[in-house]
């Protein structure tokens, strides 16, 4: 739907900042207001109005069109009232849909862990092809702001996933675990919104995981436009599976996130060679298993992880040897009972327990017979200065939360570049 003003912007982070430089471009001269939930939001030319005013004034027919920025909630009363009166709502993946794509193909990855390292995989065995491939979206740059190529590699959230109108020609789906449940309110919409991604109105191929395959939320697709992209030949799974034992690919979870890359990457015109070559350059996105060392010890930059079952998979990326792990961050309410289950077992020396989830983990395992020590420091930094007491303890820290960040960083990138700082200053 054309976008028409006036226009609110619902958020003013890069993606409202990328938006409003767009809507400057296609509509100049077009009255553009913003709103944001608390606090001051920075953007130029366009006017903020309070949270309070919204309701009156979608309902005194002020705004044609709401471009809502990934971290609001579709699920907001106040969208959900610019719903029933008839605005257009739509975001700046689907406004470059309308408006920029063109004719140019398109491959869109989610997943609830894994679809950062699958969309890169792809584009980076696309780029090893000789095709001109281009990588944008959830994984840093805002679609509108992106260099065009004759190939967009997106990796999408489950916010941008929930009322997307963009249609790609190559779907790709990771995992599929519970996440996000304060933004989408209960797993059953996380999971219906997550893969709205299927419910495409023109044909497009698809490739899944094992895991999201047997998914009970798994829509049943429809045939008159899903293609399957075939399954890998067993001896080009051998030979990638050689390529990543030379590269930077670390863990069997991300090794099936690579079959899935070379399915999707081969059907949009990769060979064998490019797909190989791919998985042996690969550079590891940071704050997602991102290792870097330190003197003699290896602290791996897992900050991304921000659900228990991307723990687990960080933890059996690293058997044996002195492995610490540090866990915990904001509660939002996960499910860690798994998790728990699963660290009485687990091949570590020791954990750390961050609060807040950490600490209520820890509770749960009190009384446990545990394989590892049990550490309940307050914050990031005490556990380096512990460590820098005893460094003979381990050799490998991994910084896997399995929580949000929001309790004591701004964010996971700021979480993780604090991790790595602690690293050089305690042990550099």
């Amino acid at each position: 739907m054309p976008i028409e003003g006036p226009v609110l912007l619902y958020g003013a982070g890069r993606e409202g900042r990328s938006t409003r430089k767009f809507i400057a471009e296609i509509l100049p001269g077009a009255e553009v207001d913003v709103v944001i939930d608390k606090g001051v939001a920075d953007i130029d030319g366009t006017t903020q109005i309070h949270i309070a005013e919204l309701p009156s004034l979608l309902r005194n027919g002020r705004y044609k069109t709401i471009v809502r920025s990934p971290g609001v909630s579709i699920y907001k009363t106040e969208l959900v009232l610019a719903r029933e009166l008839g605005v257009n709502i739509t975001t700046n993946v689907n406004l470059w849909g309308e408006y920029k794509r063109g004719d140019r193909r398109v491959i869109a990855i989610t997943g609830t862990k894994g679809k950062s390292t699958t969309t890169k995989l792809i584009w980076t065995m696309l780029k090893a092809a000789g095709i001109d491939a281009g990588l944008a979206g959830n994984i840093g740059v805002p679609l509108l702001d992106a260099e065009l190529h004759d190939v967009m590699v997106l990796e999408l959230s489950s916010f941008q996933c929930s009322d997307l109108t963009l249609n790609p020609d190559f779907i790709g789906i990771t995992s599929l675990f519970p996440e996000h449940i304060d933004w989408h309110q209960s797993a059953e919409n996380y999971f219906r919104d997550k893969l709205n991604l299927f419910r495409r109105t023109k044909p497009y191929q698809a490739a899944i995981t094992l895991q999201v395959a047997n998914h009970p939320a798994l829509p049943q697709p429809n045939n008159d436009y899903v293609h399957r992209l075939p399954e890998l030949d067993p001896g080009l799974v051998l030979r990638m599976s050689e390529a990543a034992s030379q590269s930077q690919l670390i863990g069997a979870h991300n090794f099936e996130n690579a079959k899935l890359a070379a399915r999707i990457a081969m059907g949009a015109g990769a060979d064998e060679t490019a797909i190989l070559e791919g998985i042996r350059t690969f550079e590891p996105l940071r704050h997602r298993l991102q290792r870097v060392s330190v003197g003699a010890k290896s602290f791996v930059n897992d900050s991304i992880a921000t659900n228990p079952e991307a723990t687990k998979a960080a933890i059996n990326s690293f058997p044996g040897g002195k492995v610490h792990v540090i866990i915990g961050g904001y509660d939002r309410g996960q499910d860690y009972d798994d998790l728990s289950r699963f660290l009485t077992h687990a091949d570590v020396a020791a954990v750390w327990f961050l609060p807040d989830t950490g600490h209520r983990i820890a509770k749960c395992l009190e009384g446990a017979s545990l394989p590892f020590d049990l550490h309940l420091p307050e914050n990031l930094e005490q556990v380096f200065a512990e460590l820098s007491k005893a460094p003979d303890s381990f050799d490998t820290l991994i910084l896997s939360p399995g929580a949000p960040s929001y309790n004591q960083f701004d964010n996971f990138e700021q979480r993780g570049d604090r991790f790595l700082e602690f690293a050089e200053k305690y042990f550099g």
